[in-house]
């Protein structure tokens, strides 16, 4: 399914909102009337469409680095206890 246009604004405003100013949530909700959890689900959705790669690759690719890494401190930070528990 190709990118609608707001998929195409959120990967762009990606590219440059901390050049504005203010807080990146509001900027959000001014733009995109979306709530910072919805914002990001979309976001996340989108990182996985190639669709997204081909729009915008460098920012796709660094958006999916930031993610991986956060991903690999969660799983790192845990106790070894806590994954035998479960």
């Amino acid at each position: 399914m190709p990118l609608t246009e707001r998929d195409k604004a959120i990967l762009d405003f990606e590219r440059s909102w901390w050049a504005e100013a203010g807080s990146k949530e509001t900027a959000i909700r001014e733009q995109f009337e979306l709530s910072g959890t919805r914002y990001y689900e979309i976001l996340g959705e989108l990182l996985d469409d190639a669709e997204a790669m081909e729009h915008d690759p460098l920012v796709t690719r660094r958006l999916r680095r930031q993610r991986d890494r956060r991903r690999r401190e969660r799983f790192e930070a845990r106790p070894a206890t806590e994954w035998r528990s479960q």
